[in-house]
């Protein structure tokens, strides 16, 4: 009674084709407005998961509480010498602060007036000591340079130590790398190739050594979320301002651009480069295979319409529903091009192989009608089954794929109400003509024989290799870090990697909120324990220890070293001339003891001696290079060598805003050691962090939730999707065993596809793992059909138009999957990779377990 009821829908539509058609293409017109108006795109991965999750909840918590810590755009400086870094931090900094149409907030963390006036506390005092006593062994060399910061007074100071070696005195322990630094510089500013000196390293190496290589820039962006790219305006705009920078010009700084804002602007350029080529690639290829599989342009076209048709309807449901798609469910209209295809090519190939009972061809309208009545059943039980598969997954918390579920489920019902409404009728207007030989692959009636007699050995093969995918089953790896998904070739990602080997500036690290200072120094003193732990930042942590022995150590070197370095009228800047005549005397004082002098100073007294004949252009220059950043030198030296003692009360307000709120809860940020963005080691890291506290947040946390999230949500929906297709084809097949022809080798794909999973090997992602509910849509399509045609009587499954159909389907869909695997974002290559995998292990098992697995009934049988 339905094979007929869906006969005489197919010709009803055949026989009011142009209406059909025009009511079509007014929906299609109604979801394109609809979609372009409401339907948006998001990269933000916390968006996948759902905000109910406890997990989701902590980390939503600390971004609305710290709200600076969000939405980042962040340029990462690198130089040659740090004075230039922090020269073009600074710079950038100035520059982005006025720009007021693309940044909120602008703000320089390495160049933080608390931590450069208290640098020294923060230091051990074993490593302190030494370096006092070294700066304090310089005063004489100081003194004459604050004096004359400049390239006279530089060599003057050389001259000093040439007095002093000829007075019997040594040369300082802990000035030698100082001697070093100036001899290279001096050298390569006699051969006229003047590079800046570094102050900074000579004075201060082990405090510079604190804190990162890198100098940040880090801005709150102003975002156009009308654009696809919302960061896009603010990052062209640092980016311009990079490049105008001095040292930036010159090649002795760089900056790159990274940050939340960044990355996800960058994934969602790849992410859609990749969709929309691989839509297009996809069609165009889809259109080739239907060639081989219907022979016939005028079947192709309508196929092909009826496609796109069914993706423009499934964009206008996806509109209404859920407006705003994910990185995953983006890739609903590859899949649907992929899984819709098969309804049409199902339908088009009996089309083409319709005959009356007596072998003549029927008309055109008999033929839409007929197979309507042997097909539509069929395909609706497959698309039921199909979209079952995907809409088990819309009740789990991992939006991304529940969003996919719910999309593709109905786009797998609204492609069989196209196919059964809209195809017949462009077959109609088209005037497609019936096929002139056998439809289906006659050329396989040896294999069926084959397959027949040695069923028992067949199955038998297929049932070890599923015995093998369960044993391998454990050895699945599931990876749902997100920055592994994203294409590591783009500029934020490669500066991201850039501070991944620095326990400070990792991006996998973990935070907690407590009530108090008390809780806060009691869950740190936990934490600094653990083995897995670098360091805990806290307010607390912002008081030295030992400060009084610090502070009284400091006191002293101040008191000896303050007076020489604090002067209120430096000298003029010298001219030519004047630079000439120090780097003589310089160069004859050291010629008096030349026989004395270590390697550094020989080098010193050669390089002098060139520049007191050198040009008047290559002194000048020479004592730019040389003096440039030693006045902001010694006032940093000034101000860090007048500290106060820190307690937490103290602790300015610009600095307690990351650490404290106002309320008196406290956020601590714990730091890994090890390779963190390795699975194994971050599952120790936030393993041994929750033996303290159970309510960690922060990024090391969420990417182990996330995984938990996912695997649990698949567990539960791919369960809860089997039982739903199972009472589907009971109802619909209402016979146990035929249920179980369908849904054996269902599971049987799956299993080799583990195989595939762990000896390729291919990590599974929360990008990839969507394969999973297209492993059950599609197997379940292609058995549906096997079995149905068996119940209904045909004993050769390889030669019947079924498989010829099955088939050309899978190569469509391979072809629409294999479109994703070519893509530059990760996450989207190893999402087609992994649709790959089960499409083939699901046509293996379609193709020959199933012929073997029905029960025998003799292929010569009248």
């Amino acid at each position: 009674m339905f094979s007929d009821l869906i006969g005489r829908l197919n010709a009803a539509c055949a026989r009011r084709a142009p209406l059909v058609v025009v009511l079509f293409a007014l929906l299609c017109a109604g979801c394109v407005a609809l979609s372009y108006m409401r339907l948006s795109v998001t990269t933000d991965t916390g968006k996948m998961f759902a905000s109910s999750l406890p997990w989701k909840q902590r980390t939503d918590e600390m971004n609305r509480l710290f709200p600076q810590d969000d939405n980042q755009l962040v340029a990462i400086i690198d130089s040659q010498i740090p004075e230039q870094g922090r020269a073009t931090a600074r710079a950038l900094a100035a520059k982005l602060s006025q720009d007021h149409d693309h940044f909120e907030m602008v703000s320089l963390p390495g160049d933080n007036p608390f931590f450069n006036s208290h640098g020294f506390l923060f230091l051990d005092k074993k490593d302190l000591e030494p370096l006092l006593d070294s700066i304090v062994s310089a005063q004489p060399f100081l003194g004459t340079l604050a004096a004359d910061p400049s390239a006279r007074g530089l060599f003057g100071a050389l001259g000093l130590i040439g007095d002093g070696i000829k007075a019997g005195q040594g040369i300082p322990t802990g000035f030698n790398g100082a001697l070093d630094g100036f001899a290279d510089s001096l050298t390569k500013a006699a051969a006229s190739h003047p590079q800046d000196l570094s102050w900074q390293n000579l004075l201060v190496g082990r405090l510079a050594e604190l804190g990162s290589r890198y100098e940040f820039v880090v801005t709150k962006p102003k975002l156009d979320y009308s654009s696809l790219q919302p960061g896009q305006g603010a990052t062209t705009a640092m980016r311009k301002a990079i490049d105008s920078l001095e040292f930036v010009k010159a090649g002795q700084a760089s900056g790159a651009i990274t940050g939340e804002v960044k990355l996800n602007d960058e994934e969602f350029s790849t992410v859609a480069h990749g969709m929309v080529l691989g839509l297009v690639i996809s069609l165009v290829l889809v259109a080739l295979w239907l060639v081989l599989a219907v022979h016939s342009i005028r079947v192709i076209v309508p196929i092909l319409l009826t496609l796109i048709s069914g993706l423009l309807l499934t964009t206008g449901f996806a509109a209404l529903t859920v407006k705003e798609l994910n990185l995953i469910s983006v890739a609903f209209a590859i899949l649907f091009v992929g899984i819709a295809v098969d309804f049409a090519i199902q339908y088009s190939v009996r089309f083409r192989g319709q005959r009356h009972d007596n072998g003549t061809m029927p008309s055109l309208h008999d033929a839409i009608m007929l197979t309507g009545r042997e097909s539509g059943a069929q395909i609706l039980v497959a698309s039921l089954a199909t979209a079952a598969g995907f809409l088990a997954f819309t009740p789990t918390s991992f939006i991304g794929v529940a969003q996919l579920g719910l999309i593709a489920g109905f786009g797998m019902l609204i492609a069989f109400f196209c196919t059964m409404t809209l195809l017949p009728a462009l077959l109609f207007l088209f005037r497609a003509k019936l096929g002139s030989g056998e439809p289906g692959f006659t050329f396989m009636a040896p294999v069926d024989q084959l397959l027949r007699h040695k069923r028992k050995k067949v199955v038998g093969v297929f049932a070890l290799l599923g015995v093998v995918g369960v044993a391998l089953m454990p050895l699945l790896k599931f990876d749902a870090d997100p920055l592994h998904t994203k294409n590591p070739d783009t500029e934020g990602m490669r500066a991201l990697h850039l501070l991944e080997d620095n326990p400070i500036t990792t991006p996998y690290f973990a935070q907690l909120l407590v009530p108090n200072i008390p809780d806060a120094a009691k869950n740190a003193a936990a934490f600094s324990k653990l083995s897995s732990v670098h360091d805990v930042l806290w307010l607390g942590a912002l008081v030295p220890d030992d400060q009084t022995d610090k502070l009284t150590m400091i006191e002293d070197t101040a008191s000896i070293l303050l007076p020489t370095i604090t002067v209120q009228t430096p000298a003029a800047e010298p001219d030519a001339a004047a630079i000439r005549a120090a780097a003589v005397a310089a160069a004859a004082k050291l010629n008096d003891v030349k026989a004395q002098l270590p390697a550094p100073l020989e080098k010193i007294r050669q390089a002098l001696t060139v520049l007191s004949t050198a040009p008047d252009a290559t002194l000048v220059n020479a004592s730019h290079a040389l003096t440039r950043f030693l006045p902001d030198q010694l006032s940093m030296l000034r101000t860090a060598l007048q500290p106060q003692a820190i307690t937490i009360d103290n602790i300015p307000a610009y600095v307690r805003r990351d650490y404290a709120l106002p309320d008196g809860r406290q956020r601590l940020t714990i730091h890994p050691k090890g390779q963190i963005s390795e699975t194994p080691v971050m599952h120790q890291f936030v393993s041994q962090l929750r033996s303290v506290s159970p309510d960690i947040s922060g990024p090391a946390m969420e990417i182990t939730e996330s995984a938990n999230t996912i695997v649990h949500a698949f567990t539960v929906a791919a369960i809860s999707a089997l039982i739903m297709i199972s009472i589907i084809l009971l109802v619909v097949l209402r016979r146990i065993l035929d249920a179980a022809l369908v849904m054996a080798p269902l599971l049987l794909s799956a299993l080799l596809t583990v195989i595939l999973i762990v000896t390729v090997p291919e990590t599974l992602n929360y990008a990839n793992i969507i394969a999973l509910p297209l492993l059950l849509g599609v197997g379940v399509s292609f058995n549906i059909y096997f079995v149905m045609n068996w119940r209904e009587g045909i004993k050769g499954p390889l030669t019947s138009p079924t498989a010829r159909a099955v088939l050309f389907s899978a190569l469509t869909t391979a072809t629409a999957f294999g479109s994703l695997a070519t893509s530059a974002h990760p996450g989207t290559a190893s999402m087609g990779r992994l649709l790959l995998m089960s499409l083939g292990c699901t046509l293996i098992c379609t193709l020959f377990f199933v012929p073997a697995l029905l029960p025998k009934r003799p292929i010569d049988e009248a």
